[in-house]
């Protein structure tokens, strides 16, 4: 099996510390706010990876934490803790804010059916650790405390950079100068924050009271679960200049070693080739996607289709044309369970052959699916054929045992119904043009509409 390292910017192999076991790293959601489709990417790409490697027989020791306390809204070290904004633009305290999109979460990769990793803690139960954490730095000489806080002299650390790739000029050239005059360099960062009294979140420390950095809580969970030194990092590509960076400074320090031997990062979803981000208000949720009558699991098959590495564009079409997509793989694959026809072993064999080569190759996921694709093809309909797809399907994870009636169904949100009722009420008007005309806007969506004496019945494209 082969990994694109980003710190090594190579596909080396991969060599785990264990060799039965993997320990995996995950930079969890920050929950303040629903997760959007571009945040859920990068769990799906986090799920390749444990399916791949599961797949090739190892067990997996996987942390993935929930941020409930400590980033900022620059993810830096200047405004207001995301989640005390989303409290309070929500009227609910930070806690009620944590629990409610924490369980929003959980729902929505459940819906994806995204692995849960074996360890997922929350931030705020790791207070202690992460003082230990700050303390043992400030004795080795990397930390210093300032009016507002405790934070990393990047000068300090030889090996600033090097997961970026930005020298140390670059870095101290683009921070925030006029944030802290009481920093040594204006790119060190927080590993504690001072509170002021009001602040909602805080805890006691030897420097008063106060909470954790967002960087700092990575890498004191990392450590308490994983060990000194792991095997592999997980995140998106957003996080290697600033939060990635500075786990590597502050971890490295305190320990004199490296302590992640592989990073790797999947790369943005785009929207209408375009940035998504909360900010410029064009994500959309999981719900969103339900709410038009989109199964989770087709928005699934839709970043199956791109390497994780890649940058992807969503566009509704393109989800479109997942959902008939995905439909028809799963149709494909069922009708070969209960076909009974004979394949030669040496077909399959290669079949196999093919898609191992390819989930070994730096999770090259859209060639496998394509292998896969060849397969549901095959002339022949085969029990055997259904065998090696339900295989493959250990790491696609496509609900390969659900009828499509059945999926879709589950998905009818109210929009659709409100459609479905609109066009009824315009053939009992006799409006045959409006009738028509969301006909064709259902048909659009993957929905046919086929008028009975029992009234309409729908049936799915």
């Amino acid at each position: 099996m082969r990994v694109y390292n980003t710190l090594s910017r190579q596909k080396e192999e991969f060599k785990p510390i264990s060799d039965k076991e993997v320990c995996i790293y995950s930079c969890g959601p920050t929950v303040y706010n629903y997760a959007h489709i571009g945040n859920l990417r990068t769990y799906i790409f986090m799920d390749m990876l444990r399916r791949v490697l599961e797949y090739n027989g190892y067990t997996l020791k996987h942390v993935m934490n929930i941020t409930d306390v400590g980033h900022l809204v620059s993810d830096e070290d200047d405004g207001e803790d995301k989640m005390l904004k989303g409290a309070r633009e929500q009227k609910k305290t930070p806690w009620q804010i944590a629990e409610f999109y924490t369980a929003a979460f959980m729902k929505d990769i459940k819906a994806l059916n995204i692995e849960i990793p074996e360890i997922v803690p929350k931030a705020t139960e790791h207070i202690s650790e992460m003082i230990e954490f700050v303390e043992g730095l400030i004795e080795k000489g990397y930390g210093y405390e300032t009016s507002d806080g405790i934070y990393f002299d990047i000068e300090k650390f030889d090996g600033y950079g090097k997961l970026s790739r930005a020298n140390l000029e670059e870095q101290i050239a683009g921070a925030r100068v006029e944030v802290n005059q009481e920093k040594h360099h204006p790119a060190d960062f927080a590993i504690w924050k001072k509170a002021p009294r009001e602040h909602i979140m805080q805890w006691q420390s030897p420097w008063g009271m106060g909470y954790p950095g967002w960087h700092i809580e990575c890498s004191a969970m990392g450590r308490k679960y994983l060990g000194d030194v792991f095997d592999i990092h997980t995140g998106g590509v957003d996080h290697i200049p600033v939060h990635h960076e500075n786990e590597i400074a502050q971890s490295e320090a305190l320990l004199g070693r490296p302590a992640v031997n592989y990073w790797m990062h999947s790369e943005f979803m785009m929207v209408n080739n375009g940035k998504m981000s909360k900010s410029l208000g064009n994500t959309y949720t999981i719900d969103d996607l339900k709410e038009k009558g989109y199964n989770p699991l087709a928005f699934r098959y839709m970043c199956l289709n791109a390497h994780y590495r890649n940058k992807f564009n969503f566009t509704w079409d393109v989800m479109q044309s997942a959902q008939v997509s995905y439909d028809r793989f799963v149709e494909g694959c069922q009708a070969h369970k209960s076909g009974n026809e004979a394949v030669d072993i040496a077909v399959v064999n290669e079949f196999l052959s093919d898609f191992d080569e390819a989930v070994n190759d730096d999770l090259n996921i859209p060639k496998a699916l394509g292998v896969a694709w060849n397969a549901v093809r095959y002339g022949k309909k085969s029990q055997q054929i259904f065998e090696l797809l339900t295989k493959m399907n250990r790491i696609f994870g496509f609900d390969l045992d659900k009828k499509k009636e059945e999926l879709k169904e589950l998905e009818i949100s109210p929009e659709i119904q409100a459609l479905i009722d609109e066009r009824q009420q315009a053939r009992k008007d006799k409006n045959w043009k409006l009738s028509d005309e969301i006909r064709d806007e259902l048909k659009a969506r993957g929905i046919a509409i086929e008028d009975t004496p029992n009234g309409a019945k729908v049936k799915y494209i």
